[in-house]
């Protein structure tokens, strides 16, 4: 009788001692995601899930290994940059982030543009801005969406610095000569 007390409870302190790395690992992450503010840790959370759902599917055998590989990596480059950017700017706000492959290019973008060939902080097609890359075993090239108002301002100053180009030119062209545009007849 004695021998089967001990024997359980030498194996009910075998288990603790191998949870208590998961226990340990899931209350450090949660004490670092703690560091930040309700919209960082949100977005933080929405990754988990996700991965967790990638998970399921590819226990069920719904996804090809790959699809798994590639959007694990994909989680863990966006995880890497939000919690990049928190701390960068100290601020409980994340841009919508996009990490794609160089494959990947024509899933965000109409004309993909050639790796390489764009710097950090660069707006592309006046939607994304170049951000960085990361390497998760493969390399992720991440953007953050443009809100609408930024992208309103963008179109704007370009339309303008067209304009004013297009002023520039005419007025040397007609230097001295007065230009008026007829007047409009009628209801306005």
């Amino acid at each position: 009788m004695k021998k089967a007390g001990r024997a359980t409870t030498l194996f009910s302190l075998v288990i603790l001692l191998l949870c208590l790395p998961d226990i340990a690992t899931a209350q450090s992450r949660q004490n670092s995601d703690m560091e930040f503010g309700p919209v960082v840790r949100a977005y933080l959370g929405y990754l988990k899930n996700e991965q967790e759902v990638v998970d399921d599917r590819v226990s069920r055998r719904e996804i090809t290994r790959n699809y798994y590989v590639r959007n694990s990596n994909r989680i863990r480059a966006l995880r890497q940059v939000a919690m990049r950017i928190a701390r960068e700017t100290r601020n409980d706000y994340l841009p919508e982030l996009e990490a794609v492959t160089p494959d990947e290019f024509h899933t965000i973008f109409e004309n993909p543009p050639r790796p390489g060939t764009f710097g950090t902080g660069q707006v592309l097609s006046n939607t994304f801005r170049f951000l960085g890359t990361v390497r998760s075993v493969e390399l992720f090239y991440i953007f953050a969406r443009l809100d609408p108002y930024e992208q309103a301002d963008l179109i704007e100053h370009s339309q303008q610095g067209t304009a004013t180009t297009t002023q520039a030119g005419n007025s040397a062209q007609h230097t001295g000569t007065a230009t008026s545009r007829p007047r409009r007849v009628g209801s306005p």
